[in-house]
């Protein structure tokens, strides 16, 4: 559909885009003129029109069928409308867990929720990317948006230098697309998701050179190794608050990048991108697991473990068939909503005297409160894969994929990595309910936010009971 007949009603697939844009504009205007009420007006205003945008893309923008929109940059899908209302869930709870947070460090400026809703554009501009010019347009919008947050503790020297790395690194990758992108554009003539979705390896070593370079970018961005070194950092120096916020809802984006690249636009011939991806995962899951365990930071744990998550999902891709993708697809989601959990209890276990940094932070939490507690024990377990934990079902689908498509030895690495990480994990476990610690120091209270996180951890708890719901939502989007 060309730009010179576009009606408004056309317009509607795009309404989430729409929305949000209009909705970081209100929130901007509204910050400058709130006055002394913005440190309350501001989150406020970005929770409810998070609410707002979702309502919107539910009721205005949903479509059945697969709508090509802008001259080819844009698609609409179930898939897409499905992972912007995950973006939105996944944002507006990492704000309302951060709250009590950003309230304690006097992070009250605006710029942050503006940030926040600029970094969750690009993600969904991604989600919609129908063309090479659309992918890389989305990428740099949420990434020049963390890049920023990461580094909004102006006082603080480890989140400046964190950002720095992430930023370095950031933009080396950000040249390994281009150049893997304008490779492929002078190869193939079209930066057009469709039409490259029918073109083959025949191309040679041109072909072989390009489609490298941008398998490397995005392994950088999902944080798989070898591209893993701004990980640790970012999740240690950044504010709590960026830690949780960087390590669930780019994870949605990083999802449909390989969807929309790899799967979709590259997927006439995938041997090529699927042995990278296996090195990938195989080295990710690896490092991710095995270095973990030395780590005495709960962020850094964390850390660790979102690499060896990442070369989890990796597995699902290199299955390349339905249900490899279907399994991809929900052990992102179960990841996700797992990951705001475990960052949301270590937000609320803040001491008194500082926050909760270390493992040794969660030494006797068991006594001193209970709900934590046993709200991190599940989060834990499922993470670790025990069941009947949300987090057993994701490893046991990606599992069951690799086994369909005959990669045996790739499944059994992936059970034997589980065990390894499960130490780590119940270690957390360990700490909380069978060592007393050094000393009984006071817990953040947040009643609101202990009740969101109630639910997470529910929702978590009932995926794993009902796991046959999340299947049948992820076929229903992939096929």
């Amino acid at each position: 559909m060309h730009a010179s007949v576009m009606t408004l009603d056309s317009l509607r697939p795009a309404i989430a885009e729409i929305s949000l844009g209009l909705a970081i504009c209100v929130v901007l205007l509204a910050d400058v003129f709130a006055g002394a009420s913005r440190r309350y007006l501001t989150p406020l205003l970005t929770l409810v029109a998070l609410a707002v945008c979702a309502w919107l893309t539910v009721t205005v923008g949903a479509v059945q069928d697969r709508t090509v929109l802008f001259d080819g940059l844009y698609v609409a899908d179930r898939l897409g409308v499905f992972l912007k209302l995950a973006g939105f869930l996944s944002v507006g709870l990492a704000l309302f867990y951060s709250q009590p947070y950003l309230e304690r460090r006097g992070i009250t400026g605006g710029e942050y929720q503006v940030l926040v809703l600029t970094a969750l554009l690009g993600i969904c501009v991604l989600v919609s990317a129908n063309s090479l010019l659309t992918v890389y347009l989305g990428i740099e919008l949420l990434s020049l948006s963390l890049y920023a947050l990461v580094a909004f503790d102006r006082d603080s020297g480890i989140a400046a230098e964190a950002a720095i790395k992430y930023f370095v690194l950031g933009a080396i990758a950000s040249g390994t697309l281009l150049y893997g992108m304008s490779m492929l554009y002078g190869l193939t003539g079209t930066l057009d998701l469709d039409k490259l979705a029918t073109v083959s390896a025949a191309h040679g070593a041109g072909f072989v050179i390009a489609v490298t370079f941008i398998v490397v970018a995005v392994a950088f961005k999902f944080g798989a190794v070898p591209f893993h070194m701004w990980v640790p950092d970012v999740y240690s120096g950044a504010p709590m608050s960026v830690a949780l916020l960087v390590s669930t809802a780019p994870k949605l984006g990083s999802f449909a990048l390989v969807a929309r690249l790899l799967v979709y636009g590259l997927g006439a011939d995938p041997v090529l991108w699927v042995q990278i991806l296996t090195a990938l995962a195989v080295l990710s899951l690896l490092a991710g697991n095995f270095i973990a365990i030395a780590q005495t930071s709960i962020r850094r744990m964390l850390a660790y473990s979102a690499i060896a998550n990442v070369g989890f999902i990796l597995l699902g891709f290199i299955a390349a068939d339905p249900g490899g993708n279907r399994a991809a697809l929900a052990y992102t989601l179960v990841y996700v909503l797992t990951t705001l959990g475990s960052f949301g209890v270590v937000l609320l276990a803040a001491r008194t005297d500082g926050e909760a940094e270390d493992l040794d932070d969660f030494k006797g939490l068991g006594a001193r409160d209970p709900l934590l507690a046993v709200l991190m024990l599940a989060l834990m377990f499922s993470t670790a894969g025990v069941p009947p934990f949300a987090g057993f079902w994701a490893k046991l689908w990606i599992i069951q994929a690799l086994l369909h498509t005959q990669h045996l030895w790739l499944a059994a690495f992936a059970v034997l990595t589980s065990v390894v990480g499960a130490y780590y994990y119940l270690r957390v476990v360990w700490f909380m309910y069978f060592d007393a610690g050094r000393e009984q120091v006071a817990v953040a209270r947040s009643p609101l936010t202990r009740g969101a996180l109630a639910l997470n951890v529910l929702a978590v708890a009932a995926l794993g009971v009902l796991p046959n719901v999340l299947l049948a939502l992820c076929t229903s989007l992939i096929g």
